[in-house]
């Protein structure tokens, strides 16, 4: 009996199911990358819109007139508790990579420094609050940075940069 082509039939079909089972591993594990990515845009996406909206609506807030100092106070929590921003970081806390995560933390409190502010009596646009505003302008342009980075995304253009004066027009961070 000719064992010969028998053990080359075996040997080129064993070839063949390692090389599939490797091609499979490799879609796999590209198809896992891609979904893990689009996961972390979304929650990105969603984190960067919160720190936006909230922005928004502390100035808002503070801008407005108020029956006490009390109820501006209630108000201005009130606000930052509800937008979603503490569930938005959680989810930073369990997605990220630690560099974003710390990113976005700092933002977090910078925005937490402006409502404290704003709940303490600094008027809008004193140089305390300025300053705040600037603070957070800084560390948002950091986490976007960041995010871009961990995405695959190229660096912003210097133009496009929010840094250069993030204060003056919130509404477009």
């Amino acid at each position: 009996m000719d064992w010969l082509p028998l053990l080359s039939t075996l040997a080129g079909a064993a070839i063949g199911i390692v090389t599939t089972l490797i091609a499979d591993r490799n879609r796999w594990k590209r198809e896992d990358d891609k979904e893990a990515r689009r996961l972390r845009l979304d929650i990105y996406t969603q984190y960067t819109t919160t720190v936006k909206v909230l922005g928004e609506t502390l100035r808002a807030l503070a801008g407005r007139e108020h029956p006490s100092d009390d109820e501006r106070a209630r108000a201005l929590r009130e606000a930052f508790r509800e937008s979603g921003i503490a569930i938005a970081s959680e989810r930073m806390w369990l997605i990220a990579p630690q560099p974003v995560v710390k990113a976005s933390n700092n933002v977090f409190h910078c925005l937490r420094r402006i409502c404290e502010g704003y709940v303490d009596g600094t008027a809008v646009s004193s140089p305390e609050d300025r300053a705040r505003w600037e603070a957070r302008g800084k560390a948002a342009a950091k986490m976007r940075m960041l995010m871009r980075e961990d995405l695959g995304v190229g660096p912003l253009a210097e133009r496009h940069s929010t840094v250069v004066n993030d204060y003056d027009d919130p509404v477009a961070q």
